[in-house]
């Protein structure tokens, strides 16, 4: 029976102390799960999806579309010699807008884990913001707020190739379709020559009739008009993450001069405290020496 006891004695040490430290590892997960700023993570989440899918998706679509045009609209390379040069021009110009938002979104989202570490100290008195901090808020806001007027900018541009495949698809399903009268294909034609795409001197610039038809059915228009689509809604994704950081930006540019203030107001009132707390202790030392 004394065997027996010190051994009960030590389990239920143990299990005390595997109980404690199940509940430290607890509180310390919830401690870090409580410092996520999980508004900034979820704008940092889709502003990732959106231009992953309009940089992958556009610059396939674009090579798609120079083979098209290369193939059917003109046959003659000089003609579309410019084309092929700003179209190359714009898939650099989408290498460096996805290196550029790879870094700025996890810049967006380590200065959302500084803020929201910052607040959360500042409620606890525990540390002060600084000028430099704040500041740095205000530059990413607007820096954000610049981006998202390019980016409006370019979702308003990438609509045009979809409204230009969308024509294209539309006639040649009107063509297919069994409810058409129409007794001459022939003279239903797309010029892509009157958008501006390849010179009036391209040959042969448009496409009617029964051609038409089987350039809407060859891989490169089916796979660069989804993809022209895919890309659009990539920017749109784009715009609306940019919105979302502006609103977390200047909620927490508001909550750190807020918290400036309070500070100051705090500092302001411990020193009163502490000179009429002084003022008291030597008024009662003057009474205390008047009746000695």
């Amino acid at each position: 029976m004394d065997g027996t006891k010190p051994a009960m004695e030590s389990n239920a040490e143990e299990t005390q102390e595997e109980t404690q430290e199940s509940k430290g590892c607890f509180e310390c997960c919830i401690k870090c799960l409580g410092g996520v700023p999980y508004a900034s993570l979820v704008a940092t989440i889709l502003c990732f999806i959106g231009v992953a899918l309009f940089c992958g998706c556009g610059h396939v679509a674009l090579s798609g579309t120079l083979t098209m045009l290369d193939n059917h609209f003109s046959t003659v390379t000089t003609d579309h010699a410019t084309l092929t040069m700003v179209i190359q021009i714009f898939q650099y110009i989408i290498y460096g807008i996805a290196s550029f938002f790879f870094v700025y979104a996890i810049l967006l989202l380590a200065e959302g884990f500084y803020t929201t570490s910052a607040i959360k100290k500042e409620l606890q008195s525990d540390f002060k913001t600084t000028a430099c901090g704040r500041c740095i808020t205000a530059f990413f806001m607007f820096l954000t707020y610049i981006m998202f007027l390019a980016f409006l900018a370019i979702f308003g541009f990438t609509a045009i190739p979809v409204f230009l495949f969308f024509n294209m698809w539309t006639t040649c399903s009107a063509m297919r379709s069994p409810d058409a009268n129409i007794t001459s294909p022939e003279s239903i034609c797309v010029d892509v020559r009157q958008y501006g795409i390849i010179p009036w001197n391209a040959t042969p610039g448009k496409a009617c009739g029964a051609t038409l038809g089987d350039i809407c059915n060859t891989s490169e228009f089916y796979l660069s008009y989804h993809l022209y689509i895919v890309a659009f809604a990539g920017a749109g994704a784009t715009v609306i993450a940019l919105i979302h950081y502006l609103m977390i930006l200047g909620a927490n540019w508001a909550y750190l001069k807020s918290a400036v203030s309070t500070h100051d107001y705090q500092d302001i009132k411990t020193k009163d405290d502490q000179d009429l707390e002084a003022e008291a202790r030597s008024k009662e030392g003057q009474n205390s020496s008047s009746y000695s």
